[in-house]
């Protein structure tokens, strides 16, 4: 594990904060005693196998799954994340891996569904000027606010879905997975808007298995295993250290696989002019 006196503590101030959060399905423990913090303008990687808690820890954030123990601290004050509007209604916003986009409406509208300015008549004009907004905010790359979304790529709607979690002027983005199935230009493009939400001082949490990706935005790498907490580390933190907390094995064949091919890395790195 990465030592936390070789790195400067987060600046911004502690936005979420979990104490032993245990969540049960019947018999079945899922999570056990789960400790995590997120500061502002922070990103925390969140890692790990299937089955390693990652997706049922975000549904307790997003209020989809209340825990059966713990606390949870957000903006200074212990909440209870009752239901999703709650999560959303405290400054808690969850983009998730199906994105949850209409591919027959245009940006303007996916950006705005069911969160329209006026419940009585829709403010067509104040809802495109806003959705520029937020997409240039972010340096999006979309051309126009009014093309259908099944006409953009897999980047440029994860944009749109990143613009609609900041509609509501959240604290903090939770991301499933956001470069998932992407090319190597689109995963780019997310991964500059990561570093963008991040500048905007807000919180992320980022689950991914791309352990690149991971190592571009993160500021640091919270390791689940089995339901508990296996280990914070930093970027550079080394391939096997990674592995070794993610899969629970300190040598294997994995582990082996994954070291040799950072030291080729190193070594064609170290090859070049």
């Amino acid at each position: 594990m990465s030592d936390a006196s070789d790195h400067r503590a987060p600046s911004g101030e502690l936005v979420l904060s979990l104490k032993g959060i245990s969540k049960h399905f019947g018999a079945v423990s899922a999570l056990t005693d789960i400790n995590l913090d997120v500061h502002a303008g922070e990103v925390v990687a969140l890692v790990g196998d299937n089955g390693a808690g990652k997706s049922t820890l975000v549904k307790v954030l997003a209020g989809v799954h209340q825990p059966s123990a713990g606390t949870i601290t957000f903006g200074g004050k212990q909440v209870t994340l009752s239901d999703p509007a709650t999560a959303l209604d405290l400054g808690i916003a969850t983009v998730f891996q199906d994105l949850a986009l209409c591919e027959n409406l245009d940006v303007v509208a996916n950006i705005f569904l069911g969160r329209e300015l006026s419940p009585m008549k829709l403010d067509e004009t104040a809802m495109e000027v806003r959705a520029w907004t937020l997409l240039n905010e972010l340096a999006a790359r979309i051309p126009s606010v009014r093309i259908p979304i099944a006409s953009l790529s897999g980047g440029q709607r994860q944009t749109v879905a990143i613009a609609r979690s900041l509609l509501l002027e959240p604290k903090l983005i939770m991301l499933d997975e956001p470069t998932a199935a992407l090319g190597v230009a689109q995963t780019a493009e997310v991964l500059n808007l990561i570093e963008r939400v991040r500048d905007k001082g807000l919180g992320v949490i980022m689950i991914s298995h791309n352990m690149e990706d991971v190592r571009a935005v993160a500021d640091r790498i919270v390791v689940l295993r089995l339901g508990r907490n296996n280990g914070i580390f930093y970027p550079d933190a080394s391939n096997q250290e990674l592995v070794s907390a993610i899969t629970g094995a300190t040598e294997n064949a994995v582990s082996r696989r994954a070291v040799r091919r950072q030291a080729q890395q190193e070594l064609r790195e170290g090859g070049q002019p």
